[in-house]
């Protein structure tokens, strides 16, 4: 029998472009990247005459998938690669319905987008607080990341008197005890945003605490505030907040606790917000940008943002609602299931579906 050679058809290229919880940043424009991208496919068996041709095959792929995208969902993704892919939407379809979010401002995007996950936790947070009649004015915050969510989180417990002695990147942790203010917080929103800086520099430019390899979990706070990336507050971590006299836990990551961190958290009687909840505020803030499409209107940062802070608020009442146990105390993980599956389920028997 003739031997046959199966060359490998890649009919997909993967990017993994950035996400707003990590500082991690992909730049599809470098040639250095495009052409490492050729050289591993070609030992791989994929069949490129150049590294032009690859980048042709991408787009092409790109474009395909945006046409299908078009019609079934909302595409979250970086600032840069939206403003790309949208275009190519609009030039495939041939219309402007919003199905983007995340846009820029000059093409439909909404005013607060970028701030909304990390604002719409501490608003969120800000509730917890009250059903034990305090708010955050005074109290010491550790915050893990230093990216979009990180920022923005910092920057509303500053305005609402709280404060921040840590912030993290996937390096290590910094620890100021004289608090992170205005004029630090700019400092690491410029080396992060605009230098791709790594956070071990604010520690050399400030002279505080410095941790390579670690995570903030087991310095003294009353507020934890997980906001980089996923599973990065362990059991361990946990016990160590609870130790600390920890008495809230408010994620502005997607599911940063794991499920052993959220049972001692739930058994120790500490309020925690899950993410599904708690960062739910750059998902709502897509859909008014929705909205505004929709209406052709665009709101000021006033509205959008108390617009959020109402959604925040009500999301808030639907946790207590179905989450408050027997004991009084709540259950905001039960309460955010419950909720949403209530949500579906009416909408579902009223329109004759149950």
């Amino acid at each position: 029998m003739e031997n046959v050679t199966h060359t490998p058809k890649y009919e997909v290229v993967f990017f993994d472009l950035y996400g707003t919880l990590i500082d991690i940043r992909t730049d599809e424009q470098c040639d250095a990247a495009w052409q490492a991208l050729y050289d591993t496919a070609c030992e791989l068996g994929a069949q490129y005459d150049s590294v032009e041709a690859l980048r042709e095959r991408f787009e092409k792929l790109e474009a395909r998938e945006m046409l299908h995208q078009s019609n079934h969902a909302i595409v979250r993704n970086g600032w840069d690669e939206v403003g790309f892919m949208f275009g190519m939407y609009k030039k495939l379809s041939h219309e402007f319905t919003g199905t983007f979010t995340g846009k820029g401002r000059e093409f439909g995007g909404s005013l607060i987008r970028p701030e909304a996950t990390g604002y719409g936790n501490i608003y969120f947070l800000m509730e917890m607080l009250k059903t034990k009649g305090t708010d955050l004015k005074g109290k010491v915050c550790l915050i893990s990341g230093s990216g979009n969510v990180a920022q923005y989180t910092a920057e509303k417990v500053l305005e609402l008197g709280g404060k921040v002695v840590t912030m993290s990147d996937s390096d290590g942790y910094i620890y100021d005890p004289d608090g992170i203010d205005r004029a630090k917080l700019d400092y690491i929103m410029e080396l992060k945003n605009l230098y791709r800086g790594r956070i071990r520099e604010y520690a050399e430019t400030y002279g505080c605490k410095y941790v390579e390899g670690a995570r903030p979990w087991g310095e003294k706070g009353d507020i934890a505030l997980p906001s980089a990336t996923q599973n990065e507050l362990n059991g361990d971590d946990a016990r160590k907040l609870v130790a600390n006299g920890v008495m809230a836990v408010s994620e502005g990551a997607n599911m940063p606790s794991t499920p052993e961190a959220i049972k001692v958290f739930q058994d120790a009687k500490i309020l925690y917000a899950p993410g599904k909840a708690a960062n739910a505020g750059g998902v709502s803030v897509s859909g008014l940008e929705m909205t505004q499409n929709s209406i052709k209107l665009s709101w000021s940062s006033e509205e959008v943002d108390e617009k959020l802070k109402s959604i925040m608020k009500n999301i808030h009442e639907a946790c207590v609602q179905y989450g408050t146990e027997p004991d009084g105390y709540v259950n905001y993980v039960k309460g955010a299931n419950v909720a949403g599956f209530m949500k579906v389920a009416k909408a579902m028997m009223a329109q004759g579906i149950l």
